[in-house]
Order: C-alpha cells, then sequence, then structure tokens
C-alpha cells in the first residue's frame, strides 16, 4: 500500500535558526516553529493552545535562505515530511523524536509576511525597518518594476518582441 507524508505548516520562529556541520561535510540547519489556536471552552473564556514543532533543513540551499533570512519572530511556511528517529541520551536511554524533516530535493521554506532582512543590513538581520526585500525566499531586484512595465509593453502590443537581439 502507498502512502503520502507530507506536512505543511504555518507559524513563527520561536529562536533564530541554529545551524550544525555533520561528519560528512553536510550541514542541518535546525528551526524551532509554534503554531497557535484560539477557542473558546465550555465557560466561554478565550483559550490559546501553542504547539511547538522541530525543523529540520537538510537541503544546501534552504540551509542558506533560511541563515540568511530567518530570525525569531518571523511568520513561516514549512513545506516537509514527518520522520521520527530514535537516539540515547548521556545516561543511555533510548529517546524518540518526530520533527519535520526538508531532504535534499525536497521541502520548502517561505517567509511569510514582513521584510527579509540579510546579516549586516544595520541591524544585525533583525527589525521591520530598511528596505522591502519582497517575499518569499527570493528578493526584489531594483529595476523590477521597470521590468514589469517593459513586459506589459509587450503584452499591450506597444513593443514588438521580433525587433529585440536574439541571445543564442
Amino acid at each position: 500500500m502507498a502512502g503520502v507524508n507530507k506536512v505543511m505548516i504555518l507559524g513563527r520562529l520561536g529562536r533564530d535558526p541554529e545551524t550544525r556541520t555533520l561528519q560528512n561535510g553536510n550541514r542541518v540547519v535546525n528551526l524551532r516553529l509554534a503554531t497557535s489556536e484560539k477557542f473558546k471552552d465550555r465557560e466561554g473564556n478565550l483559550q490559546e493552545r501553542t504547539e511547538w514543532h522541530s525543523v529540520a533543513i537538510f537541503n544546501e540551499h534552504l540551509c542558506d535562505v533560511a541563515e540568511r533570512y530567518l530570525r525569531k519572530g518571523n511568520e513561516v511556511f514549512i513545506e516537509g515530511q514527518l520522520e521520527t528517529r530514535k537516539w540515547s541520551d548521556k545516561d543511555g536511554v533510548e529517546r524518540y523524536t518526530t520533527e519535520i524533516v526538508l531532504r535534499q530535493f525536497r521541502g520548502q521554506v517561505a517567509l511569510v509576511g514582513g521584510n527579509l532582512r540579510q546579516e549586516g543590513d544595520g541591524d544585525g538581520g533583525h527589525g521591520n525597518g530598511g528596505e522591502d526585500r519582497g517575499r518569499g525566499t527570493g528578493g526584489r531586484q531594483p529595476d523590477a518594476g521597470r521590468q514589469r512595465q517593459s513586459n506589459q509593453d509587450y503584452v499591450n502590443g506597444k513593443k514588438d518582441y521580433r525587433d529585440d537581439d536574439i541571445p543564442f
């Protein structure tokens, strides 16, 4: 029987990403993500329940994105797989951990809302001030508005694409 193991989660980072290097030289970035739900109990009082999720990123490109752009408090969308692993603590007791894992060529990370800030942008990569770099894992190019207008000219018939130089 075939199955599907896919997790999509939207939450806030509880701390900055932590990067470790494995024995084989590959990197792993660990995140702690909080999701909350609000509800009314039987007495009508508003309650909030927060669930904490562990995320491990093994994809090199997504590791770079997480290190550069993600900070404590950011709202983040994560898509990966659930994996449970067994390990032994310092006393030799076997323990189990279930986490959301993003493997090579599988998974997605997207910053939701807010400004993307890189380290060295003036405030150590924290805060909401400064240049808006767009949403998601990409950045906004300085001439993006001009490029959009140029593309719109082709659509509206103001330019003839046959006049452009072909790059090959």
